[in-house]
């Protein structure tokens, strides 16, 4: 790591959205709670962080939303009736939740944005970098965690680092989709965004939620003119970090989920019950069951 960088410690989690894609779950229950198998999906983006090395994860949350906090909280009954249960296992792996990160809760108080929601967190980080991670965005990889390959590639270049997905080139219209220049097999010199291209997209390489970016994003957020119904968008703020020749893209080792997508979901709940040889040994049969049901009929 170069010596005149700052270290990343902080990582912001937009997580103030109403999971209406959900409904009827989410009408008590945060999206980001839904769990991927028995892990929330929130926790399981905090403890990606941890394994980054982030000591502060600042959620930014909406009303209605505080049990995304309590869950990181002690829950001193549940742990008296594991300890009085011999349940040394489940009360070990209760505690350590509580101990993956200092949490800062800040509320979103309007839905203006993705950039919106990034701004609130300036007070906090100020002008360190920081991760962004966003509440619903799933990367599985068993080597190096997804935000710590952006860690990893912010250290080498000391740019700004967004996480770059290819995808086919006919989906190119659902993301927002980078162009520039390789500078070597995953990372991307970018010059430019396009946001959801509805033709003619400059590559098919894809944002994701991921970004290690400087502080000095919130001041180019605090610039950027509002869009469609007062909306600060995080992309317009990249362009501008572009434009200055201090972002790069990288092309992460992993493979994605969205979660706030219920197929997504569905694909997270069954690619990570599949890796637990307990529920595997079930599953597959069970899921060649199903699909020789299907394809009787």
């Amino acid at each position: 790591m170069n010596d005149t960088l700052k270290k990343v410690r902080k990582c912001v989690v937009p997580a103030a959205g109403l999971g209406t894609r959900f409904l009827p779950a989410t009408k008590a229950v945060p999206k980001e709670l839904l769990p991927i198998v028995d892990t929330p999906t929130l926790q399981l983006i905090v403890g990606e962080a941890k394994h980054a090395g982030i000591e502060d994860v600042i959620l930014i949350t909406a009303r209605g939303k505080g049990s995304m906090v309590d869950h990181f909280d002690l829950s001193p009954e549940l742990e008296e009736t594991l300890g009085s249960r011999g349940k040394d296992a489940e009360l070990k792996a209760l505690r350590a939740i509580s101990d993956m990160a200092r949490l800062v809760s800040i509320r979103q108080q309007k839905p203006l944005g993705l950039g919106h929601a990034v701004l609130q967190a300036a007070g906090v980080v100020g002008d360190e970098p920081f991760a962004v991670i966003l509440g619903d965005d799933i990367i599985d990889c068993d080597a190096r965690p997804g935000i710590a390959q952006l860690v990893d590639c912010y250290e080498r270049t000391g740019k700004g680092v967004v996480a770059l997905m290819e995808v086919p080139w006919e989906e190119t219209s659902k993301y927002g989709i980078a162009a520039g220049t390789m500078i070597d097999e995953r990372t991307m010199q970018i010059e430019s965004m396009v946001e959801k291209p509805k033709e003619n997209p400059p590559s098919n390489l894809a944002v994701i939620g991921r970004y290690v970016l400087p502080g000095k994003i919130f001041r180019y957020l605090r610039e950027v003119r509002p869009g469609v119904g007062g909306e600060i968008q995080l992309t317009d703020a990249l362009a501008m970090l572009a434009r200055e020749g201090e972002l790069v893209g990288y092309r992460f080792e992993g493979r994605r989920y969205d979660a706030g997508d219920r197929l997504g979901y569905l694909k997270a709940n069954f690619a990570f019950a599949l890796k637990r040889p307990e529920l595997r040994e079930g599953l597959i049969p069970w899921i060649k069951e199903m699909i020789a049901e299907i394809e009787s009929k």
